[in-house]
């Protein structure tokens, strides 16, 4: 059987200009006809990523980063592109002698009820206070200077930009946002086809949003029944 010829390339994607042209095309628009057209086609595009925020956690857009700690101070800005903090470590030495310690996440309300939230020793617990910059705030408050936190974080999609940009989005979330900016467009230009366009926007969104889920190991351990027990 002969070798398929193929392109050896893996570098799809579309500009913000070619994704306003397909959502127009989308909605039996046959050109972008004015610059008014793509100033409001933009802007849904960066409403629609902004909806996005509220989809779960989107992989491409999860980072790293280590908070260095001071004796004394319990909060800590989180980066300025962070949404939310995921998972948190506390961690002491470096290289060979590295330990890493789990830390847990409390809410609001743990947090508020905690009696001594000043004593000082090795953190345990977070809380994320979800502003405008997140913050972290650690209990118990560090009690010497030199250790660090390390933690993940989701990133805010970034906004469309210039019309030549490509967006900042993973390359299996291209569908849904050709979809979703045909679905906005048409509310504003073709509202007979809005919910036609919904429909196809929900179901590449949700098959694209599985798809981007973590895969781990599954252990599934049997339960022993003992009849009369």
């Amino acid at each position: 059987m002969p070798t398929p010829t193929t392109s050896g390339t893996t570098s799809f994607t579309l500009s913000i200009d070619e994704l306003i042209d397909e959502a127009f095309e989308r909605c039996m628009i046959s050109s972008v006809r004015s610059g008014y057209d793509l100033r409001t086609a933009r802007r849904s595009l960066n409403i629609l990523l902004a909806e996005w925020g509220n989809r779960g956690v989107h992989l491409w857009k999860v980072k790293s980063y280590t908070q260095n700690l001071t004796q004394g101070t319990a909060t800590y800005n989180a980066p300025s592109d962070a949404s939310d903090i995921l998972e948190v470590v506390y961690r002491t030495g470096s290289g060979s002698t590295q330990q890493d310690t789990s830390m847990t996440k409390i809410s609001r309300s743990e947090y508020i009820n905690l009696p001594n939230k000043n004593s000082q020793g090795t953190p345990s617990q977070y809380y994320v206070d979800r502003q405008y910059v997140p913050t972290i705030t650690l209990y118990q408050t560090p009690d010497t200077t030199g250790s660090q936190i390390f933690y993940y974080y989701v990133g805010i999609i970034e906004d469309a930009g210039a019309y030549t940009n490509d967006p900042d989005v993973y390359y299996n979330f291209i569908p849904c946002l050709a979809s979703g900016m045909a679905y906005y467009i048409s509310m504003k230009k073709r509202p007979e086809l809005t919910q036609q366009l919904k429909m196809i926007y929900e179901d590449e969104m949700q098959r694209a949003l599985v798809e981007n889920g973590q895969r781990t190991s599954v252990h599934i351990v049997p339960s022993n029944f003992f009849p009369g027990g």
